[in-house]
């Protein structure tokens, strides 16, 4: 039995095509590629991160696993339902001290077993220096080390397998950006897609970072894959990671009415919120065909 077989992981994600009011003024054909429903614990880019990463795990017989994150983590909270049904233990090292009031997420981990270890700011600031890493690897001799996020270059085959999957040309896709894997997976797939390749990637950064998440993404890139047909937006983070308003809040709401389709105020909420915003500035040429690359990360919200 396949790895995705043994996970349950619904390939490929459908296409959605919706038509709200704020897209017909331009003539704008929107997709969403609902990565969202691969699955109902590890849905969206948390899956096409990790599958290459856990897939090695597997073969290699590994039964020790140390990542990081905040206490939402999607990719924690993934990474820990992941480990759970692999029967690998999972070393949580979360950002802030959550031990007196746990999150959903938290609640989640502790029930699939995961030992959570809370560090302060300075610590998990840390979090990607050798020197840091070292000691772990000291602590935790036989444990696979994976960065938050799961952005590695593992990763990136994951994320393009995405590109593989669609069936209709775009003139751009948009996706949420935080820690820079799901876009470079995205700029490695279209690479090596010859049909996609006057495809547009529209990052939209969902914390401060300009210049930080460019790198991010860069950092993660082959060199024949430093491509200037990507670029991050840096207007729609609303304060930060995490960060919210009214407007933002009562923009996802309307959204599911009109849509049916969730999404939640750290990624798929910025995205498209930025999407409408975009489009009513003329950002867009009038007819253009867009995916919109739904993460998942609904857990999140809760």
């Amino acid at each position: 039995m396949s790895l995705t077989e043994k996970l349950a992981i619904q390939t490929p994600s459908p296409v959605q095509v919706i038509t709200p009011h704020w897209a017909k003024l331009r003539d704008i054909q929107i997709s969403i590629k609902r990565d969202d429903l691969l699955h109902p614990v590890i849905s969206g880019n948390k899956w096409r991160k990790l599958k290459y990463t856990l897939l090695e795990a597997c073969d290699n017989d590994v039964k020790h696993i140390v990542s990081f994150g905040g206490g939402y983590s999607n990719h924690l909270h993934a990474l820990g339902y992941c480990c759970h049904q692999l029967g690998i233990h999972l070393s949580a090292i979360v950002r802030g001290d959550y031990s007196q009031n746990l999150s959903p997420m938290l609640r989640d981990l502790l029930n699939w077993g995961a030992d959570i270890q809370y560090v302060d700011r300075a610590t998990y600031q840390q979090r990607a220096e050798p020197q840091y890493l070292q000691t772990l690897t000291t602590k935790y001799p036989s444990a696979l080390l994976i960065p938050e996020g799961g952005s590695q270059l593992q990763a990136l085959k994951g994320v393009a397998e995405i590109v593989d999957e669609l069936c209709n040309p775009y003139d751009y896709i948009l996706a949420p950006v935080a820690s820079g894997g799901t876009l470079a997976g995205l700029i490695t797939g279209l690479t090596k897609h010859g049909k996609l390749t006057d495809c547009k990637i529209l990052g939209i950064g969902v914390l401060k970072g300009e210049g930080y998440l460019e790198q991010l993404v860069t950092n993660l890139l082959a060199k024949d894959e430093q491509t200037k047909n990507w670029q991050i937006n840096h207007d729609y983070h609303f304060g930060g990671y995490a960060k919210s308003n009214h407007e933002l809040a009562q923009f996802c709401s309307d959204f599911h009415q009109q849509t049916k389709t969730k999404i939640e105020p750290v990624y798929s909420g910025k995205l498209f919120f930025a999407l409408r915003d975009l489009i009513a500035k003329g950002y867009f040429s009038h007819g253009s065909r867009i995916l919109a690359l739904h993460t998942g990360g609904l857990q999140g919200a809760r």
